[in-house]
């Protein structure tokens, strides 16, 4: 071999990173939940999550992604004990690790592109407090239910404009209108 392609060949490390966005492709989800909250502010939180799925056989792919993120937690998926799920929830971590590595390993590849480059806005979003002012958490709730819109999965529990009537004609912590 010569020695222009050994040049080009990537290391074992660099190699395991670019599979590893591979399985995230297929495998890997970049989740907002917007869950009600009785003493939010606005009555809701959001929750951004990245999560990467396995049957229990990959559970050493799971152990790779933990190992080169420097975090997560890997669990068994509920109501599915075949499946484990590796996730990282924690907004620094999201910022700090997850988005370098996507931005170099995934971004320039992906189909889910549009959904990613969301959910780091909202992630960024969160991170700069704007979700601490009624336009603000609302532009958050709007950037969330435009990031998959026509999903695989199921849909959201609630209507963007039930969550966004809450947010913004005004929320009493501690309450909610109709014991929902």
């Amino acid at each position: 071999m010569g020695g222009a392609n050994q040049q080009e060949r990537l290391s074992r490390t660099e190699a395991s990173k670019y599979f590893l966005a591979g399985i995230i492709e297929g495998e890997g989800s970049f989740s907002v939940s917007i869950k009600k909250h009785p003493t939010a502010k606005f009555g809701y939180i959001v929750d951004p999550e990245f999560f990467i799925y396995q049957h229990k056989s990959g559970k050493s792919l799971l152990d790779m992604a933990k190992e080169i993120f420097g975090t997560g937690r890997i669990y068994s998926k509920s109501g599915n004990e075949d499946v484990l799920v590796f996730c990282i929830d924690s907004r620094r971590n999201l910022r700090e690790r997850v988005k370098p590595f996507v931005e170099k390993y995934l971004l320039p590849f992906t189909a889910k592109r549009s959904t990613i480059k969301k959910f780091f806005e909202i992630v960024d979003a969160l991170e700069k407090k704007e979700h601490h002012t009624k336009e603000g958490f609302a532009r958050i709730i709007r950037m969330a239910y435009e990031m998959n819109p026509h999903s695989k999965g199921k849909p959201r529990k609630r209507a963007l404009d039930e969550v966004l009537g809450r947010i913004l004609r005004g929320h009493t912590p501690g309450t909610f209108q109709n014991g929902t």
